[in-house]
């Protein structure tokens, strides 16, 4: 026996009659933009499983610079489970893989939702997206250079009673923490100013939060730091507090660009009353009235008129 296979055409709800997409096809482009970015991240996988050591040999240089790290010309850490360091450089790899498909599943996220946004958002989102990347790299060099100074300080707590041989998972989850930590702490006045640019914000306002702001950033930072020296917290508190005030500077001349604080009633207090933009109309005398006229009313209303019923009409 044989079957005929014939095509279906879009049904109601798979095709709206103003041409837009429907829920149908949304969710049939979101299911083919994520199964692209899942094969751009497959691809970075495998060329992360080729960068994994070369990766794992930079984060352990912080402790290897150290003294006594080293024996027999080998910088030596410690394993406890057999297969933890093969996890170790699968976890490794899938970060970098992220890292280098980036490009791809970021397109493909944003293919999906440039179509519903307009065009100076559009625009905002190129700016924003484009310095988002390098303030996330600095702070992660910056954690770097704050794990590589603290290292020393905190292996030195031990003692020379200590045999100071740490075990890499946990080494390795510190140091990927600290960068990640620092390089979300970059990300903070690029949020701030993205509230400024949807007018929820205002330069002024924001200047005017520069101490709770000083402070927040110096608590911060003397949490995240691995040390209790001034200086790491210090040289992180600095560039959150530079990126700040160049966030406000930024804002206040978006501020001044778009006219924002000139409003008509910018400018008064709660109780003050408000200009009329119109001259009132002038009201004159009416005419003399004669008393010898009679004073008409409306005609009177007739009272409405009951309604026969019968008795088949009851209910």
């Amino acid at each position: 026996m044989a079957f005929a296979l014939r095509r279906r055409g879009p049904s109601k709800f798979e095709r709206a009659s103003d041409g837009s997409m429907t829920l149908i096809e949304h969710v049939r482009e979101l299911r083919d933009r994520l199964f692209r970015a899942s094969i751009g991240i497959v691809v970075g996988f495998g060329l992360g499983i080729w960068l994994a050591r070369p990766v794992r040999s930079l984060l352990q240089e912080p402790y290897c610079q150290l003294d006594g790290s080293v024996v027999d010309g080998k910088c030596q850490f410690t394993q406890l489970g057999p297969a933890d360091v093969l996890l170790l450089d699968l976890k490794i790899a899938l970060w970098v893989g992220l890292i280098i498909a980036a490009p791809v599943w970021l397109y493909q996220l944003w293919a999906f939702i440039a179509p519903g946004l307009h065009r100076h958002e559009r625009k905002y989102a190129y700016v924003f997206t484009a310095l988002a990347a390098p303030l996330f790299a600095a702070g992660a060099v910056l954690a770097f250079f704050v794990v590589s100074k603290g290292l020393e300080f905190l292996v030195g707590l031990a003692g020379e009673d200590v045999a100071n041989t740490l075990e890499i998972t946990r080494y390795i989850s510190f140091v990927t923490n600290m960068i990640l930590m620092f390089g979300v702490a970059f990300e903070f006045p690029l949020i701030v100013l993205m509230l400024n640019f949807v007018g929820l914000v205002s330069g002024r306002k924001m200047l005017g939060w520069w101490r709770i702001a000083v402070f927040v950033f110096f608590l911060f930072a003397a949490i995240v730091t691995p040390t209790p020296d001034p200086f790491g917290m210090t040289a992180l508190a600095i560039c959150l507090c530079a990126l700040y005030f160049g966030a406000v500077g930024v804002a206040m001349l978006n501020d001044r660009r778009r006219g924002r604080g000139k409003e008509i009633y910018a400018g008064l207090d709660d109780d003050e009353v408000s200009p009329l933009e119109t001259e009132p109309e002038p009201v004159t005398a009416g005419g003399r009235v004669d008393a010898s006229e009679p004073i008409t009313g409306p005609e009177p209303v007739a009272a409405p008129q009951p309604i026969e019923r019968r008795y088949d009409d009851m209910t």
